[in-house]
């Protein structure tokens, strides 16, 4: 690109938050290529770098200045141009004024609805030295950074103090003041392998630098790769594999410049513990990797990482061993205090814990949520008592220890103190999986239980908190409501779960209003008093909340919207059900008929819409031979999907009602339906509300765009 050069920002700090830093690094590129773009100017390339001590960007062949801009104005008609004496008007000395220039060097435009004083500019660009300090200011300050320090005397704010900052175009300074700190082009190295102040002379050679002179590696991509295969190489090295989950490499690349694996061990003994317990303490405590076998057991070694290439390994080594001792010790400790209790006898203390203020404790909680499991498998015909079981124990584990230290294996020792209690795996199993799926993508529950154990748990949680009021808005959802009813979604769906929604928020709106907390153990609910009642209001917004989840769930599952909103009109209420009338509609469209159709039910719909129309069953007189082949084929098609219907085969619904294209095309083109005989317009309003009604027993059709 000609009269471009590279851009080099660089930011030292001290050690930036490394579960941040990754975020931090790539806003500041967004933000300084948005700025940029802003500013008109162009560039080939970019990217990011991030160390522990540096955030940096670099823009390649970032052009030398704005391009230059021609602005044309209009001013006032010629004929108001001028005064009665031909002088100059007020209106056109004010114009010219208003452009910088005098009446006399305005031009005159001309236009098919007249003509015009004009001026004609051209406003050179801005040079683009002139224009990053401002940029690179702008973008610092839009960082995403939750609390911003001070440090010393400063009046400045960021997320760590500031050290220095390079700032180079092309061979050249740019001179100017970043968070207090005068920009140069001096950087500095690894903290202590090259303590000693970097010069860079030009962007490019930044990351050579940094590698060669400073033992640093700054790309943070390069540095996970680094990082990953060493790790897999020290597991090998004792004949083993890594256990390496994506955030806690990210979050090691982001402690250390210059990565150095240590390979450690810990007491076999502690292998006892489950292996989450193990993996949880080396991962979050620790920042280890864990290391297992080939089938999936993990062994007593950990893999760590220096930030420094140590004389004496083997001190990082012990030192890292001792460390991890204590560690496991505590977390033995916890599992021997808590195998002294069942997790029954943890039941009434959840009675201490409060859900939310005004929807009780989690005791109160417990029951609610028992109460729905009943009513979900008995709809399922599933086994009740496991239900009812695994939603008494759900909560228990948390009042234990190691739940308490480690709160993220909720559910995960629930698992395991329930198999140690001896009760059935079913229950133990649901207990864990009243959490799935944890996020986006991962596992639905596998097990019956399970699965009416999440989504009894999600439902009270959802409407429970709209009852309350603490509706989430905008990007504010303190009880990840959004999770909860996706989760609902996904378990029902994916399992093939025929389970009412309506009525199952109806069920679970009465179980908070009714404090059904109270409700003990021996006691029977009458889970269909509430089916077919209105609904309560909150229901009702509960339901949409649910149903606008299910919206993105189909956009993301490669459907369209004007085939959700064809299926949403006719209001299923069982999400599995809703899918299958999706899935029908989407081949639907794909028939040749399906255009045409559609289109018929939209004029249908319309005219119905303005007219009263009698029951379909009460057809009388009609004429025409059109109408009555209309009459007869509607009446066929009827009989058909009839027993498709109670199969749910709507695929083959909607391909039986496509047949009717040439009958309904054929009486539209020689029947009138709003003729002046009233008789005969009411019964043929009643055929076409015969047609809307079988079309609608699976979708809105007319509501497919062409």
């Amino acid at each position: 690109m000609t009269n471009s050069k590279d851009l080099l920002f660089e930011l030292g700090s001290e050690e930036l938050p490394p579960k941040t830093l990754l975020t931090l690094s790539n806003a500041l590129l967004n933000n300084i290529v948005k700025e940029l773009a802003a500013a008109e100017l162009t560039f080939t390339g970019s990217k990011a770098y991030a160390t522990p001590r540096r955030l940096a960007v670099l823009i390649e062949n970032l052009s030398a200045a704005q391009p230059d801009k021609t602005v044309e104005k209009r001013g006032p008609a010629v004929q108001a141009a001028f005064a009665a004496d031909g002088a100059p008007s007020k209106a056109a000395i004010g114009f010219a004024d208003s452009c910088g220039t005098t009446f006399d060097k305005l031009e005159r435009l001309k236009t098919d609805k007249g003509e015009w004083l004009a001026f004609t500019q051209t406003i050179k660009g801005q040079a683009t030295e002139s224009l990053i300090p401002d940029i690179i200011r702008q973008s610092i300050a839009a960082l995403p950074i939750a609390k911003r320090m001070r440090w010393g005397s400063f009046a400045t704010e960021f997320v760590r103090p500031v050290h220095w900052a390079v700032l180079l175009y092309g061979d050249s300074v740019i001179k100017t003041e970043i968070l207090g700190l005068e920009t140069g082009t001096t950087t500095q190295g690894h903290r202590f392998h090259a303590p000693q102040k970097l010069t860079i002379n030009n962007p490019e050679d930044y990351q050579d630098i940094l590698y060669r002179q400073g033992k640093v590696i700054a790309d943070f991509e390069q540095r996970k790769a680094i990082i990953l295969d060493a790790a897999q190489k020290a597991a090998a090295s004792v004949n083993a594999i890594a256990h390496i989950e994506d955030d806690l490499l990210e979050e090691i690349a982001a402690l250390n410049e210059w990565p150095v694996p240590i390979t450690g061990n810990f007491d076999p003994r502690f292998l006892e513990l489950p292996a989450e317990v193990l993996i949880t303490t080396m991962q979050t405590n620790q920042k280890y990797f864990p290391v297992k076998n080939a089938d999936g057991h993990l062994l007593p070694h950990f893999i760590t990482f220096s930030n420094i290439e140590s004389t004496h390994p083997e001190s990082i080594k012990q030192g890292n061993e001792r460390v991890i001792t204590p560690r496991l010790t505590d977390a033995e400790f916890f599992w021997k205090q808590d195998r002294k209790k069942t997790l029954e006898d943890h039941v009434e203390s959840l009675s201490s814990v409060i859900f939310q203020e005004n929807l009780g404790t989690v005791y109160d909680k417990t029951i609610r949520v028992r109460n729905l499991a009943k009513f979900i498998a008995g709809h399922l015909n599933a086994n009740v008592e496991l239900a009812e079981r695994a939603a008494l124990l759900a909560k228990t584990d948390l009042m234990t220890e190691m739940v308490g230290e480690f709160g993220n294996l909720q559910g995960i020792m629930g698992r395991y103190y329930a198999l140690a209690d001896n009760e059935p795996e079913e229950v133990a199993l649901a207990i864990e999986e009243q959490y799935f799926p944890k996020q986006s993508g991962s596992p639905t529950p596998n097990s019956t239980t399970g699965q009416i154990l999440a989504i009894a748990e999600k439902m009270d949680t959802l409407v429970g908190i709209f009852e309350v009021g603490l509706i989430p808005t905008g990007d504010k959802d303190p009880y990840a409501l959004r999770r909860a009813a996706l989760g609902i979604l996904r378990t029902i769906i994916e399992n093939k779960l025929n389970i009412n929604i309506i009525e199952l928020a109806e069920f679970a709106g009465v179980q908070v209003k009714s404090g059904a907390s109270h409700v003990g153990s021996g006691d029977k609910i009458n889970a269909t008093a509430y089916v077919g009642n209105p609904p309560p209001t909150m229901s009702d917004r509960v339901i949409d909340f649910i149903f606008d989840r299910l919206k993105g769930y189909c956009l993301d599952q490669g459907y369209t919207a004007d085939e959700f909103d064809a299926v949403i009109a006719v209001k299923p209420s069982e999400p599995l059900d809703f899918m299958q009338r999706l899935e029908a509609v989407k081949a639907f469209r794909q028939l040749p008929e399906a255009e045409s159709l559609a289109a018929a039910n939209k004029r249908i719909r319309n005219i119905l819409r303005k007219s009263a129309t009698e029951p379909a069953d009460k057809i009388g007189l009609l004429v025409e031979t059109e109408e009555q082949q209309l009459l007869e084929a509607a009446r066929q098609s009827e009989a058909d999907i009839q027993p498709l219907l109670a199969q749910r085969d709507y695929k083959a619904v909607l391909n039986r009602l496509a047949q009717l294209r040439n009958d309904v095309d054929t009486f539209f083109d020689h029947v009138m339906v709003m003729t002046d005989d009233l008789e005969l317009r009411t019964n043929r309003l009643a055929l076409l509300n015969l047609l809307s009604g079988q079309f609608l027993t699976c979708a809105d059709i007319s509501r497919l765009q062409s």
